[in-house]
C-alpha cells in the first residue's frame, strides 16, 4: 500500500485546552468543508482502506480520570468506559514509575519528524497527523497490522527523542499500546483525517 506521501498534517497546532479522548466513540459527521483525501487504490476486499491510530504520552490519562478510561474489560463495542474516581486516579498516580511525560514544542516536532520518516522508509501512506501536548492521533494506509504499526511509530519517536537530546535513554515517552480503528472505507477515512486535522 506505499506510494507516494499524502499527508494533512498540524503537528504544531497550539497546546490543548480541556483534555480529549485518545479515542473517540464516533466521528463526526461529514461536511461540506472537510477536506478530502486524496485519491488512492482500493484495498483488495477484506483489507481496510486505512487506520486511525490514536496514542498518548506516558501517565496523562491515568484510571479514575474524571474525563473516564478503559481498560482491558471496559474498550470493546457496546462497552462503558471506567467511571470517574478520584480514589482508582490516586492509586493509578501511586504506581506510576516517572512523572507523566508532555511534549514541548520541540518534542512535538520531532516527534512528527520522525513518525513522517518511519512511514516514508516502510512505504506507509500518512494520510493525517497530529501530534499534540499529550497525545497522538494520526491516519495511516499500510500493509501491516496497525498494532505493528503504532508499536513501530511509537519506538522511532522514542528514539528521535533520545537522539534530540530531549529524553534520557530508558525514560518512558508513551502510554501502553493505544488504540486502533479500522476505516473500510474512504468515507470513514476522511472522516477520522478531519477529526485528526481539525476536530480537536
Amino acid at each position: 500500500m506505499g506510494g507516494g506521501r499524502r499527508e494533512l498534517t498540524h503537528p504544531n497546532r497550539d497546546r490543548e485546552g480541556a483534555a480529549t479522548a485518545a479515542a473517540p466513540r464516533s466521528l463526526p459527521a461529514r461536511s461540506a468543508s472537510m477536506r478530502r483525501v486524496p485519491p488512492l487504490p482500493r484495498p483488495e476486499p477484506g483489507i481496510p482502506f486505512a487506520y486511525f491510530i490514536p496514542f498518548r504520552c506516558y501517565g496523562t490519562w491515568l484510571h479514575g480520570d474524571g474525563r473516564g478510561s478503559v481498560d482491558r474489560v471496559h474498550n470493546g463495542p457496546g462497552t462503558e468506559p471506567l467511571p470517574p474516581g478520584p480514589r482508582r486516579e490516586e492509586l493509578a498516580a501511586g504506581r506510576l514509575r516517572q512523572p507523566p511525560a508532555a511534549l514541548g514544542d520541540r518534542d512535538r516536532a520531532i516527534v512528527a519528524d520522525a513518525i513522517r520518516e518511519r512511514c516514508s522508509h516502510a512505504g506507509w501512506d500518512l494520510l493525517a497527523l497530529n501530534v499534540r501536548t499529550e497525545h497522538v492521533h494520526l491516519v495511516v494506509r499500510a500493509g501491516e497490522p496497525p498494532e505493528l504499526v503504532m508499536g513501530s511509530l511509537k519506538s522511532w519517536s522514542t528514539r528521535a527523542l533520545v537522539g534530540g537530546g530531549e529524553r534520557e535513554r530508558g525514560q518512558r515517552v508513551w502510554s501502553r499500546h493505544g488504540s486502533t480503528r479500522y476505516l473500510w472505507t474512504e468515507e470513514s477515512t476522511e472522516l477520522a483525517c478531519g477529526y485528526v486535522t481539525d476536530g480537536q
